[in-house]
């Protein structure tokens, strides 16, 4: 099996739900509080640890009780985290609110905005060419673009999740030998507004593959020559989105460091994409190898 290494971001998620979003001076009662792990790299590490694969991980919390709620989630599923550092910034934040098993999220990024070119370079550091490099958008871009351009570099097979969506991102979809965006942040790169189009455009911009997530519609796996529906896979009903993609990401990455064909990778996402949507949370519902197999 190929090693993961993944450049992220790390948020506590304060997570409530809501019978509807409130509007502007209105005060709402909500229900079902809970303080989980999150952050879109520390979701798609842990599922990369849940699942099998071999993760390490770079990024940056503060010296505070959720940094070290963070780091022990990670530890407990099995990522190497000796490439996460400690800052004197807070540990970053993201307030979610829950409505019809749907997620509205604001992040107060913390930590994560301390990551520098430095945490890439001790993060590589041993990797070897054909591993596998992960990134997203929730930590500085000019970090995460030059990141990408040293894993590619190096001849890591480099992964691109381009969330939180930023126009900005364009420049580093070239660098990418696989984008995962889903159908906003497609639309936001490419600047087309269907599939095929868009995801034609990523091609022509330089990206070797996308996979297009599409929630209940499951994926598309696109490239030369293929285009491929994956559709979703239900394990129940759908009670909280969060962390769903981030499931999907991680999932991919763990198939694929184990040689498996992206359409089948993408099929094996998609089941553990869609256990963790049955259940509510970010990491905590993200499914075990066990799991996901048995499903299978």
């Amino acid at each position: 099996m190929k090693r993961i290494y993944l450049l992220g971001s790390l948020n506590c998620d304060l997570s409530i739900r809501a019978p509807y979003l409130p509007e502007r001076g209105e005060t709402l009662k909500g229900s079902d509080f809970m303080i989980n792990a999150g952050g879109k790299g520390a979701n798609q590490a842990c599922a990369c640890a849940k699942l099998g694969g071999k993760i390490r991980m770079a990024g940056a919390v503060g010296k505070d009780s959720f940094g070290d709620m963070l780091l022990a989630s990670l530890k407990s599923a099995g990522a190497d985290i000796s490439t996460v550092r400690r800052t004197e910034r807070n540990t970053g934040v993201a307030v979610i609110t829950v409505v019809d098993g749907d997620n509205r999220i604001i992040l107060d990024e913390g930590a994560n905005g301390e990551v520098t070119e430095a945490d890439a370079l001790a993060l590589l550091d041993g990797a070897q060419a054909g591993d596998i490099f992960v990134t997203q958008l929730e930590n500085p871009f000019p970090v995460v673009l030059n990141a990408l351009k040293l894993a590619r570099e190096r001849g890591l097979f480099t992964v691109f999740n381009p969330a939180p969506a930023k126009a900005e991102a364009r420049e580093a979809v070239k660098y990418s030998d696989l984008i995962t965006p889903n159908r906003k942040e497609l639309r936001l790169l490419s600047g087309k507004e269907g599939l095929d189009e868009g995801c034609e455009e990523l091609l022509a911009l330089g990206a070797g593959c996308v996979i297009v997530t599409l929630g209940e519609k499951g994926s598309l796996v696109y490239k030369r020559g293929v285009r491929l529906e994956v559709p979703c896979v239900s394990a129940g009903e759908a009670i909280d989105t969060t962390g769903a993609g981030d499931t999907f990401c991680g999932a991919l990455c763990v198939r694929l460091a184990e040689g498996a064909e992206l359409a089948e990778a993408a099929r094996f996402a998609s089941v553990c994409a869609g256990i963790a949507v049955t259940r509510r949370g970010a990491q905590i519902a993200i499914p075990t190898r066990e799991e996901a197999d048995r499903f299978l």
